[in-house]
């Protein structure tokens, strides 16, 4: 979507203090909110249906309360990010959402112990949050401990940890498991008519049919599902139109688990924020991100999953879609991004929302996550694509790689640990992501094809 230049001259377009005309300004703000709107949801469905109060359940009020609180602190966050406070915020058009990193941490965590399970996920997200904010005055020092050979792979196995709940979102979720319904024709027809919308708009269209892709391929999966009789609006007509967030909603408890799986987290989304904090500058303003702008996004990343988890928030990050997004645009304008966080707040404050968004079929869901989760990998692949694959990086991978996914895939390797490492070790992803960037910083710049040739069938000799 090619900006008009009569919005602004090209200076003004790349100076985030630059406000353009009302008239641009709101519907480029909402743009960039529809950009992130289903991203930004999904994960707290995903944590209720995994804890057992998600979809067709006694306890979709909380499921209700958690998508409200998702738009309603997304927008908050990004407020922190575009207006700032003090040292607080990058001043930068960063949107901030519900994160999918943090998925692989508290699926386990949550894992079919309902409503309850919730108190100790809030005390790791507040505790998770602080520390993560803390890295703000460090995080310049600790980027060369993760190249592009440790967040490509942490990308990468968030991604493989995903692409399970998809498949079974798309054949009917884990309610129907076990059950006749569960992996019907009917289930995977809905899916798949998301999936092909979606790859259709996004292949052979521009500007914001593209870019809102998987948003409009839900909602043509919502109206089939609707001609199929598969909504139902019950929740809807006795949800209210108005509420205010309430503070320790599930309560607060603190789990050794939670805390340290949310504090090592934190740091893989402080460098992702810095990432996209990078991103934004150099692709709206041709320039590098100074140290301020990502000592400010890092305490404002941190600081919005804090904030989130003391009303029963989801962890928060900076959204990586968006950054394509401006440089497409061409308009660098924090004060676009404020009013999309206003209108995020805005729906987060109305549970109506929150009880439509819930109505939404779970295959409905699953082909957009098909999708979405597909990317989150892709993307993994492509950061990984920077990285010198010579012998040394092969075997880091090598076994970060069989390592996580191993343990991800056989659970019960760990039984008889302790529950805590048991949660940490079988996420796949904190194992991997300790173990590349441990490697890394250990061994040695080289490795000779004799080292690698037993361990390899061979094949090591394709790559210098």
């Amino acid at each position: 979507m090619a900006v008009d230049s009569s919005i602004g001259t090209p200076a003004q377009l790349r100076d985030p203090d630059y406000t353009p005309p009302l008239a641009t300004a709101v519907p480029l703000g909402i743009q960039h909110v529809l950009a992130m709107f289903v991203s930004n949801i999904t994960p707290a469905i995903i944590v209720a249906g995994a804890a057992g109060f998600g979809f067709g359940t006694a306890g979709v009020f909380d499921l209700i309360y958690m998508i409200q609180m998702s738009l309603l602190f997304a927008g908050i966050a990004t407020l922190f990010q575009t207006i700032g406070a003090g040292p607080i915020g990058a001043r930068l058009p960063v949107v901030q959402g519900t994160s999918f990193a943090f998925l692989p941490i508290m699926i386990p965590l949550v894992a079919g112990k309902g409503v309850d399970a919730m108190a100790a996920l809030m005390g790791g997200i507040i505790i998770g949050g602080l520390f993560h904010a803390t890295l703000g005055t460090v995080i310049g020092k600790i980027r060369f401990a993760l190249p592009p050979l440790v967040t490509g792979l942490v990308v990468l196995m968030i991604g493989l940890a995903l692409v399970k709940v998809g498949i079974q979102y798309a054949a009917g979720g884990v309610p129907a498991m076990g059950k006749p319904e569960f992996g019907s024709a009917q289930n995977w027809f809905v899916a798949l008519v998301v999936v092909a919308v979606t790859l259709g708009l996004k292949f052979f269209t521009r500007g914001m049919w593209s870019v809102a892709a998987v948003l409009i391929g839900l909602i043509v999966g919502y109206l089939l599902s609707m001609a199929l009789g598969m909504v139902s609006f019950a929740n809807v007509g006795r949800a209210a139109w108005f509420t205010l967030p309430n503070p320790l909603h599930f309560g607060l408890a603190f789990d050794w688990a939670a805390v340290i799986g949310f504090g090592l987290m934190g740091v893989v989304s402080a460098i992702e924020t810095v990432g996209d904090v990078s991103g934004i500058t150099k692709g709206g303003a041709g320039r590098e991100a100074s140290d301020r702008e990502i000592a400010g996004a890092t305490y404002a990343d941190g600081l919005g999953t804090a904030v989130a988890g003391v009303f029963g928030g989801l962890p928060n990050t900076s959204f990586s879609q968006n950054v394509g997004l401006i440089a497409m645009t061409g308009v660098m304008s924090r004060h676009v991004v404020t009013f999309g966080a206003i209108f995020l707040i805005v729906c987060g404050l109305v549970p109506k929302v929150g009880a439509l968004i819930s109505t939404v079929p779970i295959e409905v869901l699953g082909g957009g996550v098909i999708v979405m989760f597909g990317m989150v990998a892709a993307a993994g692949i492509s950061m990984l694509a920077d990285v010198n694959w010579n012998r040394r990086n092969m075997v880091i991978f090598a076994v970060a790689l069989s390592v996580g996914l191993g343990l991800q895939l056989v659970p019960e390797a760990l039984q008889h640990l302790p529950r805590t490492l048991q949660i940490l070790l079988t996420t796949g992803l904190l194992p991997a992501a300790v173990l590349a960037i441990v490697l890394n910083l250990i061994l040695p710049q080289e490795l000779s094809a004799e080292q690698t040739e037993e361990i390899s069938g061979g094949l090591s000799g394709h790559h210098n």
